[in-house]
């Protein structure tokens, strides 16, 4: 579903050329869940900039369903760290937004997006708007928004940091419920081990900036999974160790380079 071929990203900057990503490959099949964790600032957005068409490769390949990307592709959703929720629509009229952008009628879009209010937990606040809603409900109906348009190809860029820890683990408990069966290919940027591996199928680890792939690791862990539960069990702690040994040196050199640059 989603192929990265040794993908290189620059920017230009006031004091020159940056490279964010150097020669990143990796793939994602469908129905598989891949999170992708790495040191703060190494270039892990990035990686969904490119898949999403929102950024060009500078050099190497981005393929989507086989074909390079060369725009948005139209059954992809993408939630991103801050939330897209309109302040002067309501919940309901928020998560219809999308089905109207792609032609459905008002009615059939209200129809639809009532329905994916329930299945996130807020039905009775259709009427709510974001300002009446808790940080949680706003990634509740974010992720209503992401999902409602059953895109194939679902990208998250750190979702629910902002969420304490009880919320975030029933939102990451709820993305598996509502993810599992549709067939998505899902890329989850996090900084957040414990949430990287209770998701995912296999956990990316990236370098220090400029990131590249330092290691791919399948969690193996069966599913369906409760990410309360599934944390506290062996195979999970061995997978957390293998992760975390691949990514420690990477993270101190990460610090080492920010040191360098303040001094």
């Amino acid at each position: 579903m989603i192929e990265l071929r040794r993908a290189t990203k620059r920017f230009a900057t006031p004091g020159g050329e940056y490279t964010a990503t150097r020669d990143v490959t990796f793939t994602v099949e469908p129905g598989e869940f891949v999170s992708v964790v790495g040191p703060t600032g190494c270039g892990k957005s990035t990686s969904l900039s490119l898949i999403s068409g929102l950024a060009p490769a500078s050099e190497g390949e981005v393929l989507v369903q086989g074909s390079p990307v060369t725009g948005i592709p139209r059954d992809l959703g993408y939630m991103f760290q801050q939330d897209a929720v309109l302040p002067w629509r309501s919940v309901l009229d928020n998560v219809a937004a999308g089905p109207r952008y792609r032609g459905l009628s008002k009615a059939q879009s209200r129809e639809k997006a009532r329905e994916w209010v329930e299945r996130v937990g807020l039905g009775g606040f259709e009427k709510y708007y974001p300002h009446q809603l808790s940080g949680g409900m706003r990634k509740r109906v974010a992720l209503a928004q992401t999902l409602i348009n059953e895109p194939s190809i679902l990208l998250m860029d750190e979702p629910f940091a902002a969420l304490d820890v009880q919320t975030r683990e029933h939102m990451q408990d709820l993305l598996l419920d509502l993810w599992s069966g549709t067939g998505a290919a899902c890329v989850f940027v996090t900084h957040d081990l414990t949430e990287a591996i209770a998701l995912a199928d296999r956990v990316v680890v990236m370098t220090a900036a400029p990131a590249t792939v330092k290691s791919v690791v399948p969690v193996g862990l069966e599913r369906p999974r409760k990410v309360e539960e599934i944390k506290l069990e062996a195979p999970f702690l061995a997978v957390y160790r293998e992760v975390w040994e691949s990514l420690r040196e990477e993270v101190e050199i990460a610090r080492a380079q920010g040191a360098s640059r303040v001094a």
